[in-house]
């Protein structure tokens, strides 16, 4: 089902941020939690040093009225660079491949691409990009390709 959240980047406190956010909202997050320690090794990537693997790479936790909030440590050793403005990003989760394309095609457009259409190792077709307003946008559409 097509869904709407706001993910959030921290620099090295989302897990703190997020048990914060836990005692406030109450429930309990709706994934298991992912760590940059849990990534399949990449051809051509540096190996992630040791003080990041436990760093989260994903987190949900539902609050009100069905949004989610999800969030991740952006670690520098990743090239990640996190300051106000690019710590927080709208997320869509369109239904289809082809609805994620044409919302990722209209908003990036006269914006700036940061990260491709491409398919992913968990199992979605992610990308990223930034309106002409400076607005962020994630797509992370978990359908097949037909």
């Amino acid at each position: 089902m097509a869904r709407v959240s706001t993910y959030l980047n921290f620099t090295r406190q989302t897990e703190e941020a997020f048990n914060f956010y836990k005692s406030v909202f109450g429930g309990d997050f709706s994934c298991e939690i992912a760590r940059f320690g849990d990534i399949p090794a990449q051809e051509g990537m540096p190996p992630l040093p040791e003080e990041d693997k436990s760093l989260i790479m994903h987190i949900e936790l539902p609050i009100l009225g069905g949004h989610v909030l999800m969030g991740t440590d952006a670690p520098e050793s990743m090239g990640f660079k996190v300051n106000a403005g690019n710590n927080v990003y709208i997320n869509l989760e369109p239904d289809t491949r082809e609805e994620t394309k044409r919302l990722f095609d209209a908003l990036s457009a006269e914006g700036a691409i940061e990260m491709e259409l491409q398919d992913m190792f968990w199992g979605a077709y992610y990308g990223s990009c930034k309106d002409k307003f400076g607005i962020q946008w994630m797509f992370n559409c978990r359908a097949q390709a037909s």
